[in-house]
């Protein structure tokens, strides 16, 4: 789609739709980096294209497969924090020196507690600009590795970074997390991964430490399952069109899947939404999406294992009248923005007061405010603001979203998707 700086949405009048959803960008981010690590000599474009099945087209796995098929002085992931994290590490135990940016945003999320972690292990990092943040002046070499302890609510894309380099440690890794554990599902679908390569690293039972044993990968065929959190636009459009027979189809999703927001299935039935695992002739399985049932008066959740999904059912509650109090949000700070700040803003603009209790809960009591005559809802740079706020026009008619370009950064399709509705 061409950009554009503001992009007006109408309700559909039906849904009713197969739909086919980008790939998992957070599984192909860390199959890019395992498989990399698992044979640095082969990673053109086409042998990545060709080793991992059905890689994510969205901007940051564009950002990751460009840094390590051309592997520049200095490489710009853009707006890929995840990006930014694994190659990191990638880069701490990979030949030669390196600067690692992105932009202005970027540069002002902390990765401090990634960095010092790494130069605990003997890595050589530098900062070439503000302490504590990117951009970053890295040259590899071969690291020991040892025993780690991390604070256990940091991000789990600093956890995983380490545990991806770690088979490459001379004595591996003993990872100690240390408190309440943020994100746990994004720390084992990394350890799968991991696993599918040939790594030996797990839990150690009944504790919150990780052991990486040394050794190295060995290189597999993978294939990246569709992304579950990209499902979630759809969950909503389900739960607020005013189509009384939605039928959404959403093939490629795993019912036995490594992404955590799969849970998305039990979580959104409170709001009317049923998940169906179809059977195809082939052997697959198709999820539909249905209503059934009216939405619930009042829902509570914790987002810690799924902060991804926040800013979806913050806004399809508010449209839906359902107050909430969301907990495990504190991660939503430091993303693409300051996500609670930006829903609570953005929502008033639509005439629901939101409030936030601290760093990690946001709630609705049924406030309402005066809305604005023909809102303009601001994305930040935000892909996930943007896709949020695309179901409104189900229950208001229309909704206007600025800078729709960002969705490239998941799912650059979304629009296509979207508009081709009736």
């Amino acid at each position: 789609m061409q950009k554009t700086s503001v992009l007006t949405l109408t309700a559909p009048e039906r849904l009713r739709v197969e739909i086919d959803l980008p790939a998992s960008k957070s599984i192909s981010a860390r199959a890019l980096i395992t498989y990399a690590l698992t044979r640095p000599d082969c990673l053109s474009r086409q042998a990545l294209h060709t080793a991992i099945a059905n890689l994510s087209d969205c901007d940051d796995t564009e950002a990751m497969m460009a840094a390590l098929s051309d592997m520049p002085e200095v490489i710009d992931i853009g707006a890929a924090g995840t990006a930014m994290r694994f190659l990191t590490a990638y880069l701490c135990v990979t030949p030669g020196t390196h600067i690692i940016t992105g932009t202005e945003r970027m540069k002002h999320r902390p990765i401090g507690i990634l960095v010092d972690a790494l130069r605990s292990l003997g890595a050589d990092v530098e900062y070439a600009g503000e302490e504590g943040f990117p951009p970053l002046r890295i040259s590899g070499k071969r690291l020991t590795g040892g025993t780690l302890s991390l604070p256990a609510d940091v991000s789990s894309q600093d956890v995983s970074a380490l545990l991806m380099i770690a088979p490459m440690l001379t004595d591996g890794l003993t990872l100690n997390l240390v408190g309440h554990i943020a994100s746990r599902p994004y720390i084992d679908m990394t350890l799968a991964i991991m696993a599918h390569f040939g790594a030996r690293a797990a839990w150690v039972p009944s504790t919150a430490t990780l052991r990486v044993e040394p050794g190295g990968y060995t290189p597999k065929p993978y294939e990246v399952e569709s992304d579950w959190s990209a499902a979630s636009y759809w969950y909503e459009m389900v739960a607020l069109t005013a189509d009384e027979a939605p039928s959404v189809c959403l093939p490629g999703l795993f019912r036995k899947s490594l992404q955590g927001d799969s849970h998305i299935a039990e979580m959104f039935r409170p709001l009317g939404v049923e998940t169906s695992f179809v059977g195809q002739d082939d052997g697959t399985e198709t999820v539909r999406l249905t209503r059934s049932g009216k939405p619930c008066t009042h829902l509570e959740l914790d987002f810690a294992a799924q902060p991804d999904l926040a800013q979806t059912f913050i806004v399809a509650c508010t449209m839906l009248g359902t107050t909430f109090r969301f907990s495990g949000l504190a991660s939503l700070k430091i993303k693409e923005t300051d996500r609670t700040a930006a829903l609570c803003t953005e929502l008033r603009k639509l005439g629901y007061v939101v409030h936030e209790d601290g760093d990690s809960v946001v709630y609705w009591d049924g406030e309402r405010c005066q809305a604005e005559n023909n809102p303009v809802i601001e994305t930040y740079e935000d892909h996930r603001m943007a896709m949020a706020f695309a179901p409104v026009c189900m229950k208001q008619g229309n909704v206007c979203i600025a800078h729709p370009e960002v969705v490239s950064k998941s799912y650059p399709n979304f629009w296509n998707d979207f508009t081709a509705l009736k």
